[in-house]
């Protein structure tokens, strides 16, 4: 059975809002070989849209926006080339190389986890609460940035019960962000 991921960068006081970190070509690099790695990345509707917003158009056109630099371009390829699931029940269709999951979220999710292949990602904050509270999630990594960033949102409010995990790999950046990868403990 495929792990199911859940990655994202967080602030040292929890908050996971995109914003609230910071921006390097060691992180981004490091960001494009964890998309890489997955067979697909499953998001909501608000991360799949903000994810589309800021990254197809590039990798469709080759044509950087002004906030985007050479070294962020990658990252642009590697996640158009990703395949996508996107649970949403307020979308019609998607494409961007994604697909609607409909129906009872956790049946869904276990189907994609039975499914032949290496590693599903998730991201965001609410999905990754829904997923949580089903146990599905076997492995979380956060990358956390040396700043506090005074504000939310955090990650799992309103989690019913503790989730134990068991640390597995951690690496440090330059910046001395740390990446910190924790499996469940049931697993």
């Amino acid at each position: 059975m495929r792990p199911l991921r859940y990655s994202i960068n967080i602030s040292l006081d929890g908050c996971c809002d995109h914003t609230a970190g910071f921006v390097d070509e060691e992180l981004h690099r490091y960001w494009t070989e964890r998309v890489a790695e997955a067979d697909a990345v499953i998001y909501g509707r608000t991360t799949y849209e903000m994810m589309e917003t800021a990254w197809r158009p590039t990798a469709q056109t080759g044509v950087r926006p002004d906030w985007m630099t050479d070294w962020m371009e990658p990252f642009a390829y590697t996640i158009d080339a990703a395949k996508k699931y996107v649970v949403s029940s307020t979308l019609e269709q998607v494409d961007w190389n994604a697909e609607l999951l409909r129906g009872d979220l956790a049946t869904a999710v276990r189907q994609l986890k039975q499914a032949p292949g290496k590693l599903l990602s998730v991201g965001g904050v609410t999905l990754p609460l829904a997923l949580a509270k089903l146990g599905l999630i076997d492995e979380y990594e956060f990358v956390v940035h040396p700043t506090i960033a005074g504000r939310g949102p955090t990650l799992f409010a309103g989690l019913p019960e503790r989730l134990d995990l068991k640390l597995v790999d951690r690496f440090e950046f330059g910046s001395g962000a740390l990446a910190l990868h924790y499996e469940t403990r049931s697993r």
